[in-house]
């Protein structure tokens, strides 16, 4: 499966804030090229996103962020640390979880964009971006 939408040409941020599933303040600047992987509660779907390693993305910064916070056990056991920020998700103009957004904070921009089927996928869409 592939993503079937072509990028929205947009402005991604610099700078992003949240809190953690343990209610931990988060602020930090985006360093290097960051795939922002977007999640919601009651999502099949995102349930490969949470069951996958650190490194399924490929060799990129990844993000995983949800807009609110789910009591869904797996959110908990994941090994990928999960970011709300509901701000950040409306700063990408990311409205319909589960989807991802690369990003490339030195020009500030969205690379490319997609919805997410399995965290291999997302690493095969991504890739031409990383060279």
């Amino acid at each position: 499966m592939r993503s079937f939408d072509a990028t929205r040409e947009r402005r991604a941020p610099r700078t992003y804030r949240g809190v953690t599933l343990h209610g931990e303040q988060v602020r930090g600047e985006f360093d290097s090229p960051t795939l922002v992987v977007a999640v919601k509660a009651n999502c099949g779907g995102c349930q490969s996103v949470f069951a996958s390693p650190v490194d399924a993305f490929g060799d990129v910064a990844t993000m995983i962020v949800a807009a609110r916070p789910s009591n869904e056990p797996f959110w908990r056991t994941s090994s990928h640390r999960v970011l709300v920020s509901e701000s950040l998700l409306e700063e990408l103009e990311i409205r319909w979880p589960p989807c991802y957004v690369l990003i490339d904070p030195s020009q500030e921009k969205v690379l490319c964009e997609g919805a997410v089927f399995a965290p291999e996928q997302v690493r095969e869409e991504i890739a031409p971006y990383l060279m």
